[in-house]
C-alpha cells in the first residue's frame, strides 16, 4: 500500500509539480489549495506526510501546522514546509508550530525526495 502524502499549496503549478515528483516514486498524493481545505481532509483521511506552503489565503501553513498538531492522531505525522520564506524568524515560527522540516522554493526534486524518504521511507 503506497504511503499517502497531503500536498497543500495555493499554487496549482507547485501542487502539480510536487505531486508529479512524488507519484513517480510510488507515493499516493492528495492535493489541497489552502489550510482550510487541508484541515477538512486531515479530519477524514490518514496521511504519512503533509507538505505545506506558508503563504496561502484562508489559512496559512504555520497555522495549519499548529492545528494538525492539536489533533492527537497527527501528533507525530511529519510536516514538511515548502515555501519561498527563508527568514530564520519564519522558520522558528514553523518549528514552534510543529513543523518537522523546511525546504525553500524553488525546490530541487532530488532534495525533496531525499527529505521525503528520510521522513517516511
Amino acid at each position: 500500500m503506497p504511503k499517502k502524502v497531503l500536498v497543500v499549496d495555493d499554487s496549482a503549478a507547485i501542487r502539480q509539480s510536487v505531486s508529479f515528483v512524488l507519484k513517480e516514486q510510488g507515493y499516493e498524493v492528495v492535493e489541497c489549495e489552502d489550510g482550510v481545505d487541508a484541515l477538512s481532509r486531515i479530519d477524514t483521511d490518514s496521511f504519512s506526510l503533509v507538505i505545506t506552503d506558508v503563504n496561502m489565503p484562508n489559512m496559512d501553513g504555520i497555522t495549519l501546522t499548529g492545528k494538525i498538531r492539536a489533533h492527537a492522531e497527527h501528533k507525530f505525522t511529519p510536516i514538511l514546509v515548502l515555501t519561498t520564506e527563508a527568514q530564520s524568524g519564519k522558520m522558528q515560527e514553523g518549528k514552534a508550530a510543529g513543523a518537522t522540516g523546511w525546504i525553500v522554493k524553488p525546490f530541487d526534486s532530488e532534495k525533496l525526495l531525499g527529505v521525503v524518504r528520510k521522513l517516511i521511507g
